[in-house]
């Protein structure tokens, strides 16, 4: 495909800091018109915006990035107007109380927040938006404002045989002999930056919620034995959340929907989440790394960033350490207190080590880390739902929510319900937790002690570590004897103290066939002795794609005799989606002397084309990676890198551009 253009027909609600006073824009209507065309060609389509001035104003404006305008009317009369390559401004004598529509024709090629995947390299032919921190308005007129809440409805002209997703409900699909149109319904308003378009080649399964919402899961056809593992207890956390925030979810419908080479592991555009296929995942796989809490975590923001959305960055966590918190909860309600409890420690620790580093700032500081926004935020929820008591907190989320529903919020709008609901000042709690720079460490490790048996045991096992009376094997074994549940063993084996003790103790541990702790022992014990090599070869048969690709690395690093056996063993694991196993494997078998030799030419030639753009940035930089370690990174390779660093992906593009200069 030479070039995508696009045509919008529209009528809009553009609410922007600077006009709110004069003008509400209330809906948009779009069309898009998505082609193979000529780089000179142009499409038109009409466009048309309905608003209402408040009050007296000489001009209004919309945010369109690099568009181009034509045969504008305003109430079907010419009027003036300025494209500036940033934003449409209309010109008028405006007078208050009054309501007018305006049309034009326009067109668009975005370089941001759209993008076109796969449809260069005839791979998986995708078309999907990510408007957060990129905008809207570079694919769609719109406003660059968290404060705008728009009614939204889209159109789209697809191609045939493509699946099409969008923020409401599909109340109509046209087909032709050459394309399809799909239409789709809002019925309330949302932030500019929430409007999401997917194009790609889907099959969906769809459950109802107790509530009767529709739950749409999308999937490539290809992956239909991964579907169950990958949306595993969706429908658990929605009806959770509906209960537990006791507000019905806001929405007609909700969908969830995968993409090849996405910018972040999730979004939650209203109604409509678009993940990261990294995370189309199976069985194997999602013991160690699932969907689940970014499934929870998006779904929470439906609410929490949709229906009330911050009034800028200084209460983002309204809606980061909310949606962290909720799925928090979702979690635990799927895998039990303990697991809860600790997923907060680990928080902790996270906050704790950045105070510690002097990068600790206040949660209401627009600059703070996402560490502070998403994990401080949900330790203050918890914190703060102590302190007040179920029954108040939960009512005050309820009043919060209700009160602003489709409206921007700041953070003394939430703390206000709940000293309205518990009766109590919090302003030092505002001060503390909120306004202060500090982590209070200490207090959330109590609070941690408070409601979780096994951190306290973990705790004070750890105490005993410190005091040296006995030898650090006679220590660790005690440990190990008094450390009552799976979870705090496998702890103890991702503990430094760990890692030179006694063959006996691993013996003993990898001897229990629990997963986690088996998966621990091969993250952190790579030396292995004569005495535990057949009990860690035992590693080689679990069910974890990170087990598996590390122990074959340790073991065909501290036994070079067996190099064969173990590359024979796992010649067939693929890994994650990333092939974590599998391009491991290739460079492995490329070094290793005498090994296949006769395939060795092939072990390199996808090892290369595991670099190509057909596979998602994951499995390129793997790839890419894994050949430079052993030098071979040659012609293909560099030619790809050499497309690397112009991947939407910054993180990716950056890696490459790194890369590229150790080959100038």
């Amino acid at each position: 495909m030479n070039r995508i253009i696009f045509i919008l027909c529209l009528s809009v609600n553009f609410l922007i800091a600077q006009q709110t006073e004069f003008v509400d824009f209330k809906h948009v209507e779009s069309v898009l018109l998505f082609n193979q065309i000529k780089v000179d060609s142009t499409v038109f389509n009409s466009y048309q915006v309905k608003f209402d001035i408040l009050k007296h104003t000489d001009s209004v404006y919309l945010d369109a990035q690099n568009m181009k305008f034509m045969n504008l009317a305003l109430d079907k009369a010419p009027v003036k107007f300025k494209n500036d390559g940033k934003k449409l401004i209309i010109y008028h004598s405006f007078e208050a109380n009054s309501t007018h529509t305006l049309n034009f024709l326009f067109f668009a090629s975005p370089k941001k927040a759209m993008y076109f995947i796969g449809w260069d390299n005839e791979s998986q032919n995708q078309v999907w938006t990510q408007s957060q921190g990129k905008y809207t308005s570079n694919w769609l007129p719109s406003i660059d404002d968290m404060n705008d809440k728009i009614e939204f409805d889209l159109t789209i002209v697809a191609p045939k045989g493509y699946q099409v997703v969008s923020n409401g409900s599909m109340v109509s699909k046209r087909e032709t002999p050459t394309y399809d149109l799909w239409q789709f319904d809002m019925q309330n308003p949302m932030a500019s930056y929430l409007v999401a378009l997917v194009i790609g080649k889907y099959k969906k399964k769809v459950e109802h919620s107790k509530s009767g919402i529709s739950l749409e899961m999308y999937y490539y056809p290809e992956d239909s034995l991964k579907f169950e593992p990958t949306y595993r207890y969706s429908k658990q956390m929605f009806d959770f959340l509906e209960e537990e925030i006791g507000v019905p979810y806001p929405w007609q419908n909700y969908k969830q929907v995968p993409v090849k080479d996405f910018l972040y592991a999730g979004m939650e555009n209203t109604s409509a989440t678009i993940f990261a296929d990294s995370y189309v995942i199976d069985s194997i796989a999602f013991i160690d790394k699932n969907y689940v809490n970014v499934n929870a975590h998006e779904l929470a923001h439906q609410w929490f960033g949709d229906l009330v959305t911050e009034t800028s960055g200084t209460h983002h966590w309204l809606q980061e350490g909310f949606a962290t918190y909720y799925a928090l909860l979702a979690e635990r309600d799927i895998f039990g207190d303990n697991y809860y409890h600790w997923r907060l420690y680990d928080y902790a620790q996270e906050l704790l080590a950045q105070d510690q580093a002097g990068q600790s700032t206040a949660l209401l500081n627009p600059k703070s880390s996402s560490t502070t926004f998403y994990k401080k935020g949900a330790w203050v929820l918890h914190v703060l739902r102590e302190k007040v008591g179920d029954k108040a907190f939960k009512f005050a989320v309820k009043n919060y929510l209700e009160k602003h529903a489709f409206k921007n919020v700041e953070t003394t709008d939430f703390i206000s319900e709940v000293e309205k609901a518990s009766g109590l000042d919090l302003k030092l709690f505002v001060a503390d937790w909120l306004e202060g720079k500090t982590f209070l460490y200490e207090d959330c490790i109590n609070a941690l002690k408070r409601s979780s048996d096994e951190i306290s045991k973990m705790l004070q096992l750890d105490e005993q570590l410190l005091i040296p009376v006995h030898s650090i094997n006679s220590s660790i074994n005690s440990y190990w004897e008094q450390a009552e549940s799976s979870e705090l063993k496998r702890r103890l084996f991702l503990k430094d103290e760990t890692r030179l003790v006694h063959d006996s103790i691993f013996k003993k541990a990898i001897n229990t066939k629990d997963i986690k702790i088996r998966q621990a022992i091969a993250l952190t014990k790579s030396e292995i002795s004569e005495v535990l090599k057949t009990d860690y070869e035992s590693l080689l048969e679990d069910d974890s794609y990170v087990t598996i690709e590390a122990a074959l690395y340790n073991l065909w690093k501290n036994f070079p005799q067996e190099r064969q056996k173990y590359l024979d063993k796992t010649k067939n694991v693929q890994g994650f989606k990333d092939k974590n196993v599998r391009i491991l494997w290739l460079t492995l078998a490329l070094i290793t002397e005498d090994y296949n030799t006769e395939f060795k030419t092939q072990f390199f030639e996808e090892l290369t084309y595991y670099t190509s753009p057909v596979f998602g940035f994951e499995v390129r930089l793997n790839a890419f990676q894994n050949l430079n370690q052993i030098q071979a990174c040659h012609d293909a390779c560099q030619v790809n890198l050499e497309q690397a660093t112009k991947h939407h992906n910054w993180r990716f593009s950056k890696f490459a551009k790194e890369l590229v200069k150790q080959y100038q």
